[in-house]
């Protein structure tokens, strides 16, 4: 548990200080232990982007050609708009990932900067009214990422096995409440059938390549969007909604990149 780690227990010079302020906060944000807020233990230890405007500005490219994906496809222009929406919503996150992986997107996370307990007591009360705290991501879960990452960037996938996985990720007919399912689900087996098709010929030798890929995608479905958002955007959008972003690059913007 949180409070057993060690990490409260490494510097006993200052439990009495610690204590106070701890017992401070505690009163004045109703019971929510410091503890609980901040935790250097391994898997709660939250990170931020070690050089954001690189990072950032690569993530954005890389939507946009996302994004640009989609408005290039007549099958997807084709759906109603209520359905193209909610692709889109479900769908704008392994998409993004695997335009990181065909990309090449790399990036490093530092440990995110704690704000002085003293500095919280002071100002504590004097920005309640305005917007709340951004949550952060956390070490464990950009591992868990970057775990994801590599093993896509280990299959070395050839641009036409990009695009059709693409395909078959973005027509899911899975997703609740589509008008059109059954188109839907007729465009996902193209697109998977254009994919094996596509393996044979490059790797006659790998019978399994065609699940692996499949498998390895499904993968990608698992990471969180506010993981996404938070890492990626959330220094370049603030708290604006990334899906409603999205939506209008998708119907407005012909091009270019995100905006503040």
């Amino acid at each position: 548990d949180c409070e057993r780690c060690r990490c409260h227990s490494d510097d006993k010079r200052t439990a009495i200080l610690y204590t106070l302020l701890s017992q401070n906060l505690n009163h004045s944000r109703g019971g929510r232990s410091q503890a609980h807020q901040r935790c250097l233990c391994h898997q709660r230890r939250t990170v931020c982007l070690r050089t954001p405007h690189v990072t950032c500005q690569a993530a954005s490219n890389v939507l946009v050609k996302t994004i640009s994906f989609m408005k290039n496809l007549p099958s997807f222009q084709l759906l109603p708009r209520e359905d193209q929406l909610l692709l889109l919503d479900s769908c704008w996150v392994p998409l993004f990932l695997l335009g990181l992986v065909q990309e090449m997107v790399t990036f490093e996370v530092m440990e995110t900067p704690a704000p002085s307990m003293l500095k919280k007591i002071l100002l504590d009360g004097q920005n309640k009214r305005e917007e709340p705290e951004r949550t952060q991501p956390t070490l464990a879960a950009v591992q868990r990422l970057q775990c994801c990452l590599n093993t896509f960037w280990s299959l070395d996938l050839s641009p036409k096995e990009y695009a059709y996985l693409k395909g078959a990720i973005l027509f899911n007919p899975d997703v609740p409440g589509l008008r059109a399912s059954l188109y839907i689900e007729s465009l996902q087996r193209e697109a998977q059938r254009a994919l094996q098709e596509v393996l044979q010929p490059l790797h006659p030798e790998d019978q399994g390549r065609f699940a692996r890929i499949l498998l390895i995608a499904s993968t990608l479905k698992s990471i969180p969007p506010t993981l996404i958002t938070d890492l990626f955007f959330r220094p370049v959008i603030g708290n604006a909604d990334i899906v409603e972003l999205i939506a209008e690059m998708l119907y407005e913007i012909t091009g270019g990149q995100l905006a503040p």
